[in-house]
Order: structure tokens, then C-alpha cells, then sequence
């Protein structure tokens, strides 16, 4: 019997260079790192998710959440997010680590556990989703994986987003690409603006939940394909 312990990491902080407090925004009634914790916590094949927040005083309203939620959570490096991940996956002794960032609240369980699985079976060092919306992404890798890049990446900003030295390196790392069918990556699912929060709100306000799958966003926006315009001049931070 496998009892490989598979655990979510959801990064999260209240800086944010275009949209500060952005992970307690209002969706439905709700903070957004809520909706976040509420969706990963419904895919199948974790056994764990955490929140890892950072030391900073101004972050002392996310572990006071966290403790309100009952959610695990660990507080590390601001900028150092590869060693805030390295930390908490051995505090919480991750086997299997699944990176999810807490600024996506339409992140899907069917497809984490799709990633998931996907790792487990073809044991690749790193997992992660293509041709989905942006703001599904997520990314899979073993603690091994995590232990090795924490020791040799030195590159600060590469460490600030915690993969780049997998990516950048695929002669080093085997590296498995889940792909939707379709290629629906033009789509803008995730949170980082004015526009972006503007977009979620609207979908979170016509369901008056998080309990919708992507499939029936994707409905919804057949309906009210204009929605998609909202935030479709957003130009995503280029990663190091």
C-alpha cells in the first residue's frame, strides 16, 4: 500500500505590487484565500493543505485566519518562497508537494487531482498543468525534487517563485506537461488587478458559492462571453 503523504502548500501574503490585501478581497461573501483553501481542499488526493504565509507583522491577519478557519499554516521568507515551501513541506512531512498559489480562486479540483495523478503514475520529477484558463495552474513535484533545487538554485529571483530552476534546467529534471484538450490559456482566471478581482466577482456573485467546477464557468462565460473582455488587456508578470 502507498503512503505517500501528498500535500498542498498554498503561498500567501498580503503584499502584492498591484493589488495589496488582494488574498482577503471579497468574493461572495467570503475572503479570497477562503474560497482558495475551500476548492484545493475538495481534490481527492490530498492529505493536507497548508498555508504558508510569511513573517512579516503585516501577515499576522492571514495566520489569525488560518487559526479562525482551522487550517495548518507556516510562516516563512518573504522573498525566499522556495525555502518558505522547503520549510513547511518538512514541517508537515510532504512526500509529495503540490504548489498552488492563493491569488487563484477558481482553482479546480478535478484538474489538481488530474496533475496529481498524473505525477503518481508517471513519476516525472515535476508535474504541471498547459492549455488550461490561467488560474488553474498548478504544479507537482516530490520533496526530493524540492530538497535538490533548494540546494542548488542561487539565483534569488528564480528562488522567489519557487520552480523556475526545474524549468529552466529540463536536462537536469523530467518534466511532465497536462494538457486540457483545448488550448484555454488566453483565458485570465487569476487574480492580480483591479480588472482580474472585477472578473472573479462576477462569478462568484452569479453562483453565491465556491462549490462550481471550471466546467460550469466555462458555460457561464459561453453565456457572457463580454466577461471575458474585463480583464483581457491584463499582461501577466513575466516570470524570471
Amino acid at each position: 500500500m502507498d503512503m505517500t503523504r501528498i500535500v498542498a502548500i498554498i503561498q500567501a501574503h498580503m503584499g502584492s505590487t498591484r493589488l495589496p490585501g488582494k488574498v482577503l478581497k471579497d468574493l461572495a461573501g467570503k475572503p479570497m484565500l477562503v474560497r482558495v483553501v475551500n476548492r484545493v481542499r475538495r481534490a481527492k488526493l490530498l492529505d493536507e493543505v497548508v498555508v504558508a504565509t510569511t513573517t512579516k507583522p503585516g501577515d499576522n491577519v492571514l495566520v489569525d485566519l488560518c487559526k479562525s478557519e482551522g487550517w495548518p499554516w507556516f510562516r516563512g521568507s518573504e522573498e525566499d518562497v522556495l525555502d518558505r515551501y522547503y520549510r513547511a513541506a518538512k514541517q508537515f512531512s510532504a512526500d509529495v508537494v503540490v504548489r498552488i498559489t492563493s491569488d487563484c480562486p477558481l482553482i479546480e479540483p478535478e484538474v489538481t487531482d488530474l496533475v496529481i495523478k498524473e505525477f503518481i503514475e508517471t513519476k516525472p520529477d515535476y508535474a504541471h498543468t498547459r492549455n488550461y484558463p490561467r488560474g488553474l495552474d498548478t504544479e507537482v513535484f516530490s520533496f526530493d525534487v524540492l530538497e535538490r533545487i533548494w540546494h542548488e538554485d542561487k539565483n534569488p529571483a528564480w528562488r522567489e517563485h519557487v520552480t523556475p530552476y526545474i524549468y529552466r534546467h529540463p536536462e537536469k529534471f523530467s518534466i511532465k506537461a497536462v494538457c486540457n484538450d483545448e488550448d484555454l490559456s488566453f483565458m485570465r482566471w487569476t487574480v492580480d488587478t483591479q480588472e482580474d478581482l472585477e472578473f472573479v466577482r462576477r462569478i462568484y456573485d452569479h453562483f453565491g458559492h465556491d462549490l462550481f467546477s471550471w466546467r460550469e464557468v466555462l458555460d457561464l462565460l459561453k453565456e457572457h462571453p463580454e466577461w471575458l473582455e474585463i480583464n483581457k488587456h491584463i499582461v501577466q508578470k513575466t516570470l524570471p
